[in-house]
């Protein structure tokens, strides 16, 4: 099963004129975002360029320090954009979202790459690709969870002041939004995984059925790793919000909501 269609560089350009019609639409419906998809999109395919080059040496030299560095900058990047998005937090929180997003990535990848497919943790072919996977999906999930988190927070700040009047204790308090905030993180995940199969057939199966790898085999490689992402985005989001949460209020149970959201309040 090795009959891969190659394509032509002129062939794959034909792809850009599919950007026409998302341009025609949105000049239609009056979204002024034409400027953002020309730089996203020229971005995007720079950025996959570069990484092409460097992977196809890395995979010709397959030496663990290159492989460490590769990982090491892909985890740096993916903690440095959730952290970006939540600048006015605390540093303690911030050091937990750092700690949670880094550490849960790379438990989930070394038990991906060594237990389950059983090859070295040092293996460029499979350590580059999957942590890529694990780490886009942490980022964007760690991301949400803390978003939803601070928006409630501050959307609720009223509710917050009333129950702390009343003598509820910070964790009381706290917590349910930190559980809701997890769930709307899991939430793409869980909807993703539902509609594997029926609705959709993901990037990954259908990347390596492309390349000639049987079905059943690509099947497997897809529930393993759409697992492992339900996990490593459970696991970040999970120890960033309720480790970071109690960063939010003192040994007096006062809670400061600074840099949480708008404003600020303190009880």
């Amino acid at each position: 099963m090795n009959d891969v269609a190659r394509m032509e560089i002129w062939q794959f350009s034909l792809i850009y004129l599919l950007l026409l019609v998302v341009l025609a639409i949105m000049k239609m419906s009056r979204v002024h975002q034409a400027k953002l998809m020309v730089v996203a999109s020229v971005r995007m395919t720079v950025q996959l360029a570069l990484a092409g080059f460097v992977l196809t040496y890395l995979f010709q030299n397959p030496h663990p320090a290159f492989t460490f560095t590769y990982l090491a900058a892909m985890t740096g990047f993916a903690v440095y954009r959730v952290l970006q998005k939540n600048r006015t937090l605390n540093r303690r929180f911030q050091m937990i979202i750092a700690g949670s997003v880094a550490l849960s990535g790379l438990f989930v990848l070394v038990f991906f790459i060594y237990v389950v497919v059983g090859q070295s943790i040092v293996s460029p072919r499979y350590v580059i690709p999957i942590a890529g996977m694990l780490m886009g999906n942490t980022m964007t999930g760690t991301t949400l969870g803390i978003k939803a988190f601070r928006e409630n927070l501050t959307g609720q700040r009223a509710r917050i002041e009333v129950m702390l009047n009343i003598g509820a204790t910070p964790q009381r308090v706290l917590l349910p939004f930190a559980r809701q905030a997890l769930e709307t993180a899991l939430l793409p995940t869980f909807n993703a995984m539902v509609g594997m199969g029926i609705v959709s057939l993901p990037g990954m199966m259908t990347g390596q059925i492309l390349s000639g790898t049987l079905p059943t085999t690509a099947i497997m490689y897809q529930i393993a790793i759409m697992i492992a992402i339900c996990t490593v985005v459970c696991l970040s989001t999970f120890g960033a919000l309720f480790v970071g949460y109690r960063t939010l209020f003192n040994a007096r149970n006062q809670i400061t909501l600074v840099g949480v959201g708008s404003g600020h309040a303190e009880q």
